[in-house]
């Protein structure tokens, strides 16, 4: 054969393999992320900021005012919260606040509820200071371990205690009913956890502490 077709065989053997080299590296690329941006499933879009809540009771994680806590008597009243960036599509929020200390002490299976609040609107920003007790104009529905609403902390003398306020922000309203004076609250704060699940848009806790 002579030597002139041999190298333009060569040539095109060459050729054939780096375009077949082309081919395969292209290929994996397609499929490692060639879809991002056409919902091909590699890309993801903008992350929706999180849900915040503030308090001008207290600093997160710093000392609850007397003004809002036991030693205030029946004059204790509840902190003003706000709470921004609601996520797209809620329905309503659901307020907890709750001393997790006896669990963490072992010195109780539960925790103490001091605020449960429901169906607070989707439109609203916020509660003031001072809400009232039982179900609102607006439809939030309410109770604590000790009434139909707001409960302040009241840990005793000794290490503090960390009151935790926990916003959910849901994609829907909950069918449960404000309950009859002196009804079950560690029964109602099950039956509203039961129904916020799966429906759970966003979430924010803010901390304070407290002792006698």
């Amino acid at each position: 054969m002579p030597r002139k077709l041999v190298r333009i065989i060569t040539v095109l053997f060459v050729l054939a393999a780096l375009l077949a080299l082309c081919a395969l590296v292209m290929a994996q690329g397609a499929a490692q992320g060639g879809g991002q941006g056409r919902g091909g499933g590699g890309g993801r879009g903008p992350q929706a900021p999180p849900l915040l809540m503030t308090t001008t009771a207290f600093e997160d994680g710093g000392v609850i005012a007397d003004k809002f806590t036991q030693k205030a008597g029946p004059m204790a009243v509840s902190p003003e919260l706000k709470w921004s960036q609601v996520p797209m599509g809620t329905q309503s929020f659901v307020l907890l606040m709750h001393d997790p200390e006896p669990v963490l002490q072992k010195s109780s299976k539960t925790d103490i509820l001091h605020w449960l609040a429901w169906n607070i609107p989707a439109t609203s920003t916020g509660l003031p200071e001072g809400v009232q007790q039982g179900e609102l104009p607006d439809g939030t529905r309410q109770l604590s371990l000790r009434g139909a609403g707001y409960m302040g902390p009241g840990a005793p003398a000794g290490p503090y205690h960390h009151y935790t306020f926990e916003l959910y922000a849901l994609d829907t309203k909950l069918d449960i009913p404000q309950p009859a004076q002196g009804g079950n609250a560690a029964e109602i704060r099950g039956k509203v956890v039961d129904a916020m699940d799966g429906h759970v848009l966003g979430k924010a806790v803010l901390v304070g502490r407290f002792h006698q």
